[in-house]
C-alpha cells in the first residue's frame, strides 16, 4: 500500500500521465484486449485516452486494486518493474483523485430502516427500559459480571461471559413478555446487516412492525417496574393543575424529539396530541392512551427509517444520528441532540468532545456486539460440525468447543478498543483470553496452568500472555480455524478467501459454478498426497488461476492448524505439512510466525482494510472510488498515533464521507 501526498500524486501524473496507457497496453492488453481476448470483461484497448479512463472511476479503482495487490500481471506473465509499477500506481491514483474531485460528491446512502438490533436498542433507550425488549441471539458475547467498563480504559484479567451457542439458558433474561423479534436481517455478501440495499420495507414487514409496536406497549411487563420514563410520560401527576392537553403536548414534544432524532414540526406534534385527545374523549384511561400513541410513534416511518437530512433544517442532527447508530446502535441521547441543536456538533472540537464521551459510555458494548462478530464472520462457527469420530475432543457433554472459541477473538477486540491498543494486536497479539476448556482444546499450544473444565453457563476467561507467537491475534485462533474448515479436513481456499476479505478487505470473486468441489476424503489412489497436491487441479483452469494466486498463499499459511485449530506437523498419512509461500509476490515465509511478520510488514494494507470495513458498517453502503481517497487519509492520520483503535475510529468519524451532509452527497 502506498499513501502519497495528493500534490505529489498530481505532479507524478502530469509528469508521466502519457505513459500510463502505454504501460497498461504493453503489460496487460495481451489478456485484456489483444486478439479479442477479454478477461474479466475489461478491454483495455477500448481506452483511447486518460479522459476515457477518468470517466469510469469504478474501472479505474479496479485497475488500481489489482495492481496494488500484485494480482496483475498474473504469475505466468513478466512482472512490472518496481519503478514502473510505482509510476503506474501514482498516475492512476492521481487520475482517480481528479475524477472524484470533478464529481464533487460522495455516493449518498439510500434511505434504510433500522435493523432489528438497532430497533431493539432504540426502543429500549426511548422508554428507558430496565430489561430487554426481545432476546437477540446474534449477541454472541454476554457480560455476566459487569466487566465491560469502557470509561476505565482497562479490561479485567478475569471476565465472566455467556455465549450464544450455550442454548436457551443464554436467552433467559428479563424481557417484555409477549414480545417476539422479527426475523434476523440479511447480511450483505462480505458485509454487514447495516447495508441499505438489504434493509427495505415490504408491506408484510411494515405490518410486523405495527404489531411489534403494539405488543411492546401492550406487554404485561410494560409498566412502572420496567419502564424508566413511566412516571414522567405515562402517569398524570395529580399535583399538576394544567389542562391535560397541555401536559400531553409537552410530553410528546420531548418524546418525539428523541424518537425522531431532531426538531419536530408543530403540525406533527399536534397530530399525535389530537390522537391522544380522541382516545381520552372515548373514555380510555390516560396511561392507556399514552401507550397507544407511543406504539404509533415507534411504528412511524420517521422512527423506523434512517436517512441523512432527518433533521428539519439539515443541521447537525443527521451527524448526531450517524454517530449514535455507528457507536451505540441506537438513538442519539439528549446531550448529543443538544450538541446538534446548538451547532456544537458542526465544529471539530464539538465532534471530538462527543466522540470521546461516547467511547466511555457503556452503550459502546452494542458496537462490540455487532461490528466484530460480523467483520470476522463468526456466525459461521455456529454451523461448524467437525466429525465427532475424528475430532471427539471438540464436543463436551451436550455442548461444543465453539461456545468457548468465539469468546477469544471477541474479548481480544473489546480489549484492543477499551485499552486503545494498536490494531496490529489483531494480527499478532501479546495476550489473549482463555477459558480452561479452551486451553485444553488447544492442546500443546495451550497454557496448562489454566486448565479448568465443567463450566457451561457463565464462563470464566482469564487474560494470559501469548508466549508462543504461533497463536494469538485473530487469524490463528481456534474459532477462525474451525469455521473455515470442513467436517474432516481444513479448507485452505476458504481460509485464504477469509483472510483476503476480512484482513485486507479484498475478497475474491466467487468461483465458477462448474468447478467441482474437493471431497472431504482423498479419492482412491490419492491417499498419499498432501492437500496442496490434491488442490493443484484447481490451478490448472485459466479462469481459476488468478484467484488461486491471490488466496492460496494465504490459506496454506495456516495449514499447520487442523480442522479444530490444533497444531500439527504432519497429515494423517504421515506427509509433512507444507505451508511455505510468498505474500504479494515479494514476502517469502516458511512458518506461521514468519507469515505474521510479513503481514505486519504490510500493516498499512490491513489498517486500510479495517478502516474500509468500519466505514462500510457506519455508512450503510458499499464504498465508492471517492471513499478510497478518504481511506488513504484515514490510514495516514491514524499512523501518527501508532494505528491505535480509538485513533482509527476517530479518523473514520472525522473523514469526509462520514461527515458529508445529505445535500453534499446528492450534489
Amino acid at each position: 500500500m502506498r499513501i502519497l501526498g495528493l500534490a505529489f500524486l498530481i505532479f507524478l501524473s502530469a509528469l508521466n500521465g502519457a505513459e500510463v496507457l502505454e504501460i497498461l497496453h504493453e503489460n496487460c492488453a495481451q489478456c485484456h484486449g489483444k486478439g479479442g481476448k477479454v478477461k474479466g470483461k475489461v478491454n483495455l484497448l477500448e481506452i483511447a485516452d486518460l479522459d476515457h479512463l477518468k470517466g469510469d472511476p469504478e474501472l479505474l479503482q479496479e485497475i488500481i486494486d489489482v495492481i496494488d495487490f500484485e494480482e496483475m500481471p498474473p504469475e505466468d506473465e513478466p512482472p512490472l518493474e518496481l519503478g514502473e509499477r510505482k509510476q503506474l500506481l501514482a498516475g492512476l491514483e492521481a487520475l482517480r483523485f481528479e475524477a472524484v474531485s470533478e464529481q464533487k460528491a460522495f455516493v449518498p446512502t439510500p434511505i434504510r430502516r433500522m435493523n432489528r438490533f438497532q430497533y431493539h436498542n432504540a426502543v429500549q433507550d426511548l422508554f428507558g427500559l430496565k430489561c430487554t425488549v426481545y432476546s437477540l441471539p446474534e449477541r454472541m458475547i454476554r457480560d455476566h459480571g459487569g466487566y465491560f467498563k469502557p470509561a476505565s480504559g482497562k479490561m479485567d484479567h478475569l471476565v465472566k461471559v455467556g455465549s450464544r451457542p450455550l442454548g436457551k439458558s443464554q436467552l433467559i433474561e428479563p424481557r417484555l413478555a409477549g414480545v417476539a423479534a422479527f426475523p434476523q436481517d440479511l447480511r450483505a455478501e462480505h458485509g454487514f446487516d447495516t447495508q441499505a440495499d438489504h434493509l427495505s420495507m415490504s408491506p408484510l414487514l411494515m405490518e410486523s412492525f405495527l404489531k411489534l409496536g403494539q405488543s411492546i406497549t401492550g406487554s404485561q411487563d410494560f409498566g412502572p417496574r420496567r419502564v424508566g420514563i413511566w412516571k414522567e410520560f405515562f402517569i398524570l401527576d395529580p399535583r399538576d393543575k394544567r389542562e391535560v392537553k397541555v401536559v400531553v403536548r409537552e410530553r410528546l414534544q420531548k418524546f418525539l424529539r428523541k424518537a425522531f432524532r431532531g426538531r419536530v414540526k408543530r403540525e406533527v406534534v399536534e397530530r399525535y396530541v389530537g390522537f391522544v385527545d380522541v382516545q381520552l374523549a372515548r373514555g380510555v384511561e390516560f396511561s392507556e392512551a399514552m401507550k397507544l400513541v407511543a406504539a404509533a410513534i415507534i411504528s412511524s416511518p420517521r422512527f423506523l427509517y434512517l436517512y441523512d437530512g432527518s433533521g428539519s433544517d439539515g443541521d447537525g442532527f443527521e451527524l448526531a444520528s450517524r454517530l449514535s447508530f455507528f457507536l451505540w446502535g441506537s438513538l442519539p441521547d439528549e446531550e448529543l441532540l443538544k450538541a446538534a441543536e446548538s451547532g456544537e456538533l458542526l465544529k471539530e472540537e464539538g465532534v471530538q468532545k462527543q466522540f470521546s464521551r461516547m467511547l466511555k459510555d457503556p452503550k459502546l458494548k452494542r458496537f462490540c456486539d455487532t461490528f466484530p462478530a460480523q467483520w470476522l464472520q463468526l456466525d459461521r462457527i455456529i454451523s461448524s460440525v467437525p466429525d465427532p469420530e475424528k475430532f471427539p475432543e471438540f464436543y463436551f457433554l451436550a455442548y461444543r468447543d465453539s461456545m468457548h472459541m468465539m469468546m477469544e477473538p471477541l474479548l481480544l477486540f473489546e480489549t484492543v478498543l477499551i485499552e486503545n491498543l494498536p490494531v496490529t494486536e489483531f494480527i499478532d497479539s501479546s495476550f489473549t483470553y482463555r477459558s480452561g476448556h479452551l486451553e485444553e482444546s488447544y492442546g500443546k499450544l495451550g497454557n496448562p496452568a489454566q486448565k479448568r473444565r465443567g463450566q457451561v453457563v457463565a464462563l470464566d476467561f482469564h487474560r494470559v500472555p501469548v508466549e508462543d507467537r504461533r497463536i494469538g491475534g485473530l487469524i490463528t485462533n481456534a474459532a477462525v480455524m474451525t469455521m473455515t474448515s470442513g467436517p474432516e479436513r481444513t479448507h485452505p481456499i476458504t481460509r485464504g478467501a477469509w483472510l483476503a476479505g476480512v484482513i485486507f478487505n479484498n475478497p475474491p470473486e466467487p468461483p465458477p459454478a462448474d468447478v467441482p468441489t474437493l471431497g472431504e476424503k482423498p479419492k482412491e489412489g490419492e491417499e498419499h498426497l498432501t492437500l496442496r497436491e490434491r488442490l493443484s487441479m484447481h490451478r490448472e483452469r485459466s479462469d481459476c488461476r488468478g484467484c488461486h494466486e491471490q488466496i492460496d498463499p494465504l490459506g496454506f499459511a495456516l495449514e499447520n492448524f487442523n480442522a479444530i485449530g490444533k497444531w500439527r506437523e504432519k497429515y494423517d498419512n504421515g506427509r509433512k505439512v507444507n505451508m511455505e509461500g510468498v505474500l504479494f509476490r515479494k514476502h517469502k515465509f516458511t512458518n506461521v510466525i514468519e507469515f505474521k511478520d510479513v503481514l505486519l510488514l504490510e500493516k498499512e494494507r490491513f489498517v486500510r482494510g479495517l478502516a474500509g470495513h468500519l466505514l462500510t458498517f457506519s455508512l450503510g453502503r458499499k464504498l465508492s472510488p471517492a471513499d478510497q481517497i478518504a481511506l488513504d487519509e484515514i490510514v495516514e492520520k491514524s499512523a501518527i498515533e501508532g494505528y491505535r483503535m480509538k485513533s482509527l475510529l476517530r479518523e473514520v468519524v472525522f473523514s469526509k464521507p462520514f461527515r458529508a451532509k445529505a445535500s453534499q452527497a446528492n450534489k
